[in-house]
């Protein structure tokens, strides 16, 4: 890299634009919607698809929502032609849907296309010429009318070919490439040329997709260039201003959103993005923007994961796990801080009746995209006890008290650097029932037991444990059951604990509810332990609650 790079490259120059009204508006509808994912996504793929792929993935695209549809480029190849042609005539276009299609201003590219869409209701035909001075000076050869003649030539071509098959609803939509590097006036000069061949009106307006060919700028100067356009344009109201963002910059998504606000009526992009070089506008994440803000985009991702799996197939590229909204891991949380937020968010949700979404970190309900709550928070070194904890609640039921919870994180750690790598839920519960003795064996056990009340209101607890094996019969007093059980506990087995905290909630619900009992014991020596029991009756789960402890003081 160069130490000055002023000497090889220069800021993009602003507009002229004193009076910009767009920073002070806001997104209040959704865009009309065109997915290009079957052709410029397409044409960017290694392998590009075939016949089978392009019709999965237009069928996803129907099944979301998408109403236009740029199907291909039919005068590429048979390839092309013939799936375009086959689509048109398989009836598997829904009336609401228009398909499009996209040509070269050449008249035999132009009858290809055409000839590709017989027999269709509806359909776009897209022309487009580049027209920037890069493009006229090193590509072309070309003055400023040169260009022009060859985009009024072109429009002149549709019209004649559409004259051609009266029966289908035809629509023309013509773009000015490269409109993100070339002069305004110039790019309004070719487009007014171009509508006085195709002459638009209010009811049949002409679509002029102004796209970023290349991002060159910050997204506010893309702003600036569609409102300065939509400003200039003569009969506004007989022309759609479709954006066309590319993601050079890495800034594609909010150029969209900005054009939007600045006029824009339609936005063209793809599925995650996939599209030349950095990519396409991301349909996905410029809808979903638009739903976390309480917009509805017309759009459906209630099962992102089946249109992640769609997208992958036909195109053979990966979604990037924190590709936003739609990763793997975007609604994951490994760091301890961000957990127990999470955490907290959730409890918080659920007390909370004005249906309203605030949950820290999550500006969108993974159930809204079909994803569950228990891949949101994940374990490993970096977590904290409140990840630890919701992923206990998820998978078990157990809602561990504060202070058990911070035990208990210590154990997971350790597990965590041990093994270097993510625990799952079924690691974090095989420490957990090893840790407080809830499964495998126990050197203290519960046999049958019973609990009476002496005259003087005592509380009795008799019954049968198991110590190492044998059997011995024991019994205590207290003034509760947990009390008389401790009692119990020292007279037979010399185990002198007491109750510093005792909690207990329902695990499931209706008939296979169970109790879970949780309690904080400290030593004579001042060690604290702790012990947990489960069982379909409450009271018996408290008594195996102080087994438990008992059995981590023994051992």
């Amino acid at each position: 890299m160069l130490s000055d790079p002023s000497a090889k490259y220069r800021p993009f120059p602003q507009i002229d634009l004193p009076n910009r009204q767009w920073p002070e508006r806001t997104i209040t509808k959704a865009p009309r919607w065109l997915s290009t994912d079957m052709r410029d996504g397409n044409q960017a793929l290694i392998d590009p698809m075939d016949t089978e792929k392009k019709q999965r993935i237009f069928d996803l695209l129907v099944k979301i929502g998408v109403k236009e549809i740029e199907v291909g480029f039919p005068s590429a190849g048979a390839t092309e032609f013939d799936y375009i042609a086959g689509l048109v005539q398989s009836g598997r276009i829904p009336d609401d849907v228009v398909i499009q299609v996209l040509t070269q201003a050449r008249q035999d590219l132009i009858g290809k296309s055409f000839e590709s869409l017989k027999g269709a209701k509806r359909a776009i035909v897209h022309l487009y010429n580049a027209v920037s001075p890069a493009w006229r000076q090193v590509v072309f050869n070309l003055d400023r009318a040169g260009v022009k003649a060859i985009a009024v030539q072109g429009a002149k071509w549709l019209r004649d070919e559409a004259a051609k098959q009266p029966d289908t609803d035809w629509h023309f939509e013509y773009s000015p490439e490269t409109f993100s590097t070339a002069e305004l006036d110039f790019s309004l000069e070719v487009c007014e040329a171009v509508m006085d061949v195709l002459l638009p009106t209010p009811k049949r307006p002409i679509i002029f997709n102004l796209p970023a060919t290349i991002e060159a700028a910050t997204p506010n100067i893309y702003a600036d260039q569609i409102e300065w356009f939509g400003n200039h344009i003569r009969n506004r109201d007989a022309v759609v201003i479709s954006l066309h963002p590319h993601n050079d910059r890495g800034t594609g998504v909010a150029a969209a959103e900005l054009g939007l606000m600045a006029g824009g009526d339609r936005i063209e992009g793809c599925l995650f993005g996939n599209g030349e070089r950095t990519g396409n506008c991301d349909l996905v994440t410029l809808a979903l923007n638009m739903y976390t803000q309480g917009l509805s985009p017309g759009l459906d991702f209630s099962d992102i994961d089946e249109v992640i799996q769609t997208v992958e197939y036909c195109t053979q590229l990966p979604v990037h796990q924190r590709h936003a909204y739609a990763g793997e891991l975007v609604f994951t949380a490994f760091s301890g801080s961000h957990q127990d937020a999470i955490k907290k968010g959730f409890v918080a949700q659920e007390q909370r009746n004005d249906g309203l979404w605030n949950v820290p970190y999550l500006p969108i309900d993974p159930a809204d995209l079909g994803r569950s709550y228990e891949a949101v928070i994940r374990v490993n070194s970096q977590s904290g006890k409140g990840g630890v904890a919701w992923v206990l609640e998820q998978d078990k039921g157990f809602k561990l008290p504060k202070r058990l919870q911070a035990h208990f994180s210590t154990v997971v750690q350790a597990l965590a650097d041990e093994s270097s790598r993510e625990l799952h839920a079924a690691d974090i519960w095989e420490a957990f029932a090893s840790c407080y003795r809830l499964e495998g064996a126990q050197q203290i056990s519960l046999g049958d037991y019973q609990e009476s009340k002496a005259a003087n209101g005592e509380r009795i607890f008799s019954g049968k444990i198991s110590v190492d094996g044998a059997a011995r019969s024991v019994s205590g007093r207290g003034n509760g059951l947990i009390s008389s059980v401790l009692a119990a506990l020292k007279e037979a087995c010399g185990i002198s604990l007491d109750i510093e905290d005792y909690t207990e909630h329902a695990i499931g619900h209706g008939t296979n509810v169970k109790a879970a009992a949780y309690v904080e014991c400290r030593t004579p020596e001042g060690k604290i332990i702790w012990g947990v029991g489960v069982d379909e009756d409450v009271a018996t789960a408290s008594v195996r609650a102080v087994l438990s402890a008992a059995n981590g003081m023994a051992f």
